[in-house]
């Protein structure tokens, strides 16, 4: 096929890029390299199936040229700082919603068949139902963040139905390794770094979440992609995530024992009972149930992912 993927030189859609190009596929990428690297993607520059474009998709012409002539489009595009929501909602209004609604008006007047859209956990909120199928309802945000990837699910879904090109939604887990420039390992590597004998832990260390490698990330997104391709379905939604689940302070123990330091945690308390910042969702764990009844399950659980990220990033 012939694909773009919008924040291909970002973390996750570099690694989906990598994967495109090795199965031999013609990758396009948009990204504006405000949160990516061109270094991300550098191998692949002079291959004559690969084309990169930078470009901010706030403008409207950029996607336009962008989707001309592709069968599908990988929108992993976006802010991926679910704390900046509390300080600056507009940003994350321009750079998930805004940004998908140019999409998606771009692939009205084109060829494009399929939307391939990463969205987020946050969309559930503090879910009463753990772990949480792709069913669950209402789904009530309580970030920025999370509201802001609900936004661009329903226009992908309005669209898809009024226009007739297809959609598959992921909800992804807290996604980790080689790459990464953001999070919690990211974070505590850096603090440690600066000051090897105390760690600043935000929150009470209790939050309880799950963590997928990007690795197993990037081959269940293509395991359900060829799924959703031979199926009827307009739109679909998957969860991708974990088994297992994991603590902050787990993972504070983890990247100091990798690092071979015995630091003194010092715990922020946090807000709302414990979490690390306004909007942080406390204990995510998702259902993966329907993503493994297509074949795909995770090599690696939560704790291997935190292990092996760790040794990536360091």
């Amino acid at each position: 096929m012939r694909v773009l993927v919008t924040g291909g030189a970002g973390f996750i859609g570099s690694h989906l890029v990598d994967k495109l190009m090795e199965l031999g596929h013609e990758v396009r990428v948009l990204d504006d390299l405000s949160e990516g690297s061109l270094d991300n993607v550098r191998r692949w520059l002079e291959d004559e199936r690969f084309e990169f474009i930078k470009g901010d998709m706030r403008n409207p012409e950029i996607v336009k040229e962008a989707v001309k002539d592709v069968e599908a489009v990988f929108h992993l595009a976006a802010n991926p700082e679910v704390r900046i929501g509390s300080q600056s909602p507009e940003l994350l209004y321009e750079t998930n919603v805004l940004i998908t609604y140019n999409l998606l008006n771009a692939m009205r007047d084109s060829s494009t068949k399929y939307i391939v859209f990463t969205s987020s956990s946050t969309v559930y909120g503090d879910a009463e139902v753990i772990p949480t199928p792709e069913d669950y309802a209402p789904l009530e945000p309580i970030s920025v963040y999370g509201g802001a990837k609900l936004a661009a699910e329903a226009l992908i879904s309005g669209y898809a139905h009024t226009f007739g090109f297809r959609a598959l939604i992921f909800r992804l887990a807290n996604i980790i390794g080689e790459r990464s420039n953001h999070g919690v390992i990211y974070d505590f590597i850096n603090k440690l770094r600066r000051n090897p004998e105390e760690l600043e832990i935000l929150g009470d260390g209790t939050q309880r979440k799950s963590y997928l490698h990007v690795s197993d990330t990037v081959e269940g997104m293509l395991k359900i992609f060829e799924h959703f391709r031979g199926i009827e379905k307009t739109v679909d939604f998957y969860n991708l995530g974990n088994d297992d689940w994991i603590t902050v302070r787990e993972i504070a123990e983890i990247v100091s024992g990798e690092m071979g330091l015995k630091p003194r945690f010092v715990f922020t308390g946090g807000v709302d009972g414990g979490r690390g910042w306004k909007g942080d969702v406390k204990f995510m764990r998702l259902s993966i149930e329907k993503a493994k009844k297509t074949g795909w399950r995770p090599r690696l659980n939560s704790y291997e992912a935190v292990r092996r990220t760790v040794g990536e990033l360091l």
